[in-house]
């Protein structure tokens, strides 16, 4: 194949917490060597959902215990969310890749990405985060500035904007890695928002979509195909109906056509269908494949997934 691939990992190639994440990544490392293996430059990003929160949560409630430990802001949760899930990562694919005698360095690199602090997304917060709250306890997250919505009756939660992504700060870092042959996680999360300021660039609360910033990190690597793995082998429209279609290949024009008729939930395939569509339009050629980890070696194949280009 001898192709340089960018992916993005969905939720279902982690784990909820440490000892579950540890179990999920070595059986997602042996899906990920099975590309190196056939010769293509592989470079990963993941989702940080919810590590990011469990992480928030875990100052926040020390800092309102009897320890008062210092709180923790929001940027650097989401470094650390990024520092722990590619250790866990980097580690289990270093000894797939030593079991197959492949001789590859794996890297994480905790990276930031640059945002347009006049972006939208900050006049309108919609990302929650952390834990549920109850309504006796709201006072506590409004006295520290939080913005905050009830979620479907399940109680209250912090909310952050979710900017898009402009660039990533490291890419010429990353670039040097994946240039002399290492295995690169990068942008995990979709990486830590920063602004700038007159002092540089200064993190902010806010959640890039990690599909977002894939497709970004591909466009910047010039990657030839980007790949979404999600918990789902091929995109449908008409889903969870008795005229289910499920797709093989598609263009950008009916991509579009679905996005606009509405085929794509919010949160779930919509982000990951707008992330294939930036990537493949910016530049000729470019195609993006959205499929399950378990069939991504098949669907590169071309027997299964739904390609975009």
């Amino acid at each position: 194949m001898n192709k340089k691939l960018v992916i993005a990992l969905g939720g279902n190639a982690l784990g909820n917490n440490a000892e579950e994440q540890i179990k999920a990544v070595e059986h997602t490392a042996i899906s990920i060597a099975d590309l190196i293996e056939e010769g293509n430059q592989v470079i990963l990003s993941h989702g940080n959902g919810p590590q990011v929160g469990l992480i928030n949560s875990a100052f926040d409630n020390s800092a309102n215990s009897e320890a008062k430990t210092p709180a923790m802001p929001f940027p650097e949760c989401g470094a650390m969310s990024q520092g722990y899930i590619g250790y866990h990562l980097q580690n289990a694919l270093k000894n797939e890749l030593d079991k197959r005698n492949l001789s590859k360095g794996v890297v994480t690199i905790v990276s930031e990405v640059l945002v347009n602090k006049d972006d939208q997304a900050f006049q309108n917060p919609t990302k929650p985060i952390g834990r549920f709250y109850k309504e006796n306890e709201l006072d506590v997250l409004l006295s520290k500035g939080y913005d905050v919505k009830e979620d479907a009756g399940r109680g209250y939660r912090r909310v952050v904007p979710s900017p898009k992504p402009l660039e990533i700060i490291q890419i010429d870092s990353i670039r040097t890695l994946v240039d002399n042959d290492f295995v690169v996680i990068a942008a995990g999360g979709g990486g830590v928002p920063v602004i700038k300021t007159e002092k540089g660039l200064v993190g902010i609360a806010a959640v890039i979509d990690k599909d977002f910033t894939t497709a970004k990190l591909a466009e910047q690597l010039e990657a030839d195909i980007l790949i979404v793995l999600t918990a789902v082998e091929k995109v449908a429209i008409r889903y969870n109906t008795p005229e289910v279609e499920w797709l093989d290949q598609i263009s950008a024009e009916e991509a579009r056509e679905y996005i606009a008729n509405h085929e794509f939930a919010a949160g779930s395939m919509l982000p990951k269908m707008e992330a294939a569509l930036a990537f493949i339009e910016s530049k000729k050629g470019r195609k993006a494949l959205i499929t399950s980890l378990e069939k991504a070696r098949e669907a590169l194949d071309g027997k299964t997934g739904t390609w975009i280009m």
